[in-house]
């Protein structure tokens, strides 16, 4: 008889981060990247941010793979349907460490960015840490199912939501376009603002730095 079963141990991974934080730190970002990035990569996205007043910090999804029949690029997943909510612990255990050891304590605004793949990454780990960001950034990515609006109830009333992505996203139809624009306004309500810009499915580098300002 076959029967699946589960084993806890203890793992490790990497994650990257950009600058330093300092006295002169304004923002802190924690930025998570889309399927097929590696975290070292994605963050070179920010690196046309002030260096002294930004300081960014990009974990790395776990589960890694080789991209086209090269075996040459390496690209990573945040999550599959498999086993989605056990490996979702996993991963916000693994966010958790990188805050602690990075975030014990800064006055510097919190971003908190999701893009593509990653939106459901950032979002899962605010709503269920009750992490108080200055803004939330869903960038080009969808917000997943099970999130209610009471699991954003205690954001501070300052707070900012902004859903972005390009007018031509090959990966946004119509139809996706008006159920995440319900879902954010249902989720978030008068903290939501849409920004559409010019483009396809791609890191906006332009919304970023005006985010920086």
């Amino acid at each position: 008889m076959m029967a699946e079963k589960e084993a806890s141990y203890s793992a490790k991974n990497t994650y990257s981060t950009l600058n330093r934080l300092t006295e002169k730190t304004k923002n802190v970002w924690i930025v998570f990247h889309g399927m097929g990035y590696l975290s070292k990569y994605f963050i070179k996205y920010f690196s046309e941010l002030n260096a002294e007043e930004n300081f960014i910090i990009a974990p790395q999804a776990p589960s890694k793979y080789y991209q086209g029949r090269d075996f040459k690029h390496v690209g990573a997943s945040w999550l599959t349907r498999e086993n989605t909510a056990m490996e979702t612990q996993n991963i916000l255990n693994y966010i958790d460490a990188v805050f602690e050891k990075e975030l014990s304590d800064t006055k510097a605004n919190l971003i908190i960015l999701g893009y593509s793949q990653g939106v459901s990454i950032a979002t899962r780990w605010v709503a269920s840490r009750k992490i108080q960001c200055d803004k939330l950034i869903l960038h080009s990515g969808g917000i997943p199912n099970e999130l209610q609006a009471k699991d954003f109830e205690f954001l501070k009333s300052t707070a900012q939501v902004i859903y972005l992505y390009g007018n031509k996203d090959q990966y946004i139809t119509e139809a996706r376009e008006t159920e995440e624009k319900l879902k954010g306004n249902k989720l978030f309500q008068n903290r939501l603002k849409i920004e559409v810009f010019e483009g396809i499915h791609e890191v906006n580098r332009a919304f970023l730095l005006k985010l920086s300002k």
